[in-house]
């Protein structure tokens, strides 16, 4: 089956226009607030990783048609129906039919600050040189794969220049498979406005995508 990702939408023509919501106001309705709750609990249980959980996103197919929270909370039902956690015959009657699932841990609510404040890190020590260096120029691999990916569509095949090295990071590709963690290098890649964009670029435009190793090849 091909995976298809909805979420890369990156320099796509959307119809309408993208407005941006007043900060400070994270929900809009209180079911909201539950799903987050829900979604970081079932996190620390350690059934699946955050590579995953995107993936699941990702590839909801009706993510076009659903808000923030119905993403996260679709997804949610997704990866636990996949593991027997929570089955959508108990999902449509609210209540529970079928015996619990064990669990590796679990996130206690007096738990959650400091868990939330101490994060998951994602850099682990490098076992092999960086193979660029800031300042050279690079070019973005192209091709659609079938699995979950972090490098956006619109910079595939283009041409940019490293900025900065961030050290060896799990990889997120082989990490949403289930494949590993598969540190490599990451590295800050600019590409400048017409490169991305064309001759109608705003001026002065650049983006800036962090980007593992083997997303990268040495540009002439």
């Amino acid at each position: 089956m091909t995976y298809t990702t909805h979420a890369d939408l990156g320099g796509r023509d959307m119809p309408g226009a993208i407005v941006p919501e007043p900060e400070g106001e994270p929900f809009h309705a209180e079911w909201e607030a539950h799903a987050l709750a829900l979604t970081l609990a079932m996190g620390g249980t350690g059934s699946w990783n955050i590579d995953a959980s995107r993936s699941a996103r990702e590839t909801l197919p009706n993510y076009a048609r659903l808000s923030y929270y119905q993403i996260w909370l679709g997804a949610l039902e997704k990866l636990m129906a996949e593991r027997s956690q929570v089955l959508p015959e108990e999902v449509s009657t609210g209540r529970m039919l079928h015996p619990p699932q064990p669990v590796k841990r679990v996130l206690h609510a007096a738990d959650v600050p400091a868990a939330l404040a101490r994060g998951s890190a994602t850099e682990r020590p490098a076992t092999v040189p960086a193979r660029f260096a800031v300042g050279q120029r690079v070019r973005t691999r192209t091709g659609h794969v079938d699995h979950h990916t972090r490098l956006p569509g619109y910079v595939q095949g283009k041409v940019g220049t490293i900025e900065h090295l961030h050290g060896t990071h799990v990889f997120a590709d082989a990490h949403a498979q289930g494949l590993g963690e598969q540190p490599q290098w990451l590295y800050t890649v600019v590409f400048d406005g017409p490169t991305l964009w064309g001759a109608g670029a705003e001026a002065g435009l650049s983006v800036s995508v962090d980007a593992w190793e083997s997303y990268l090849e040495f540009a002439a």
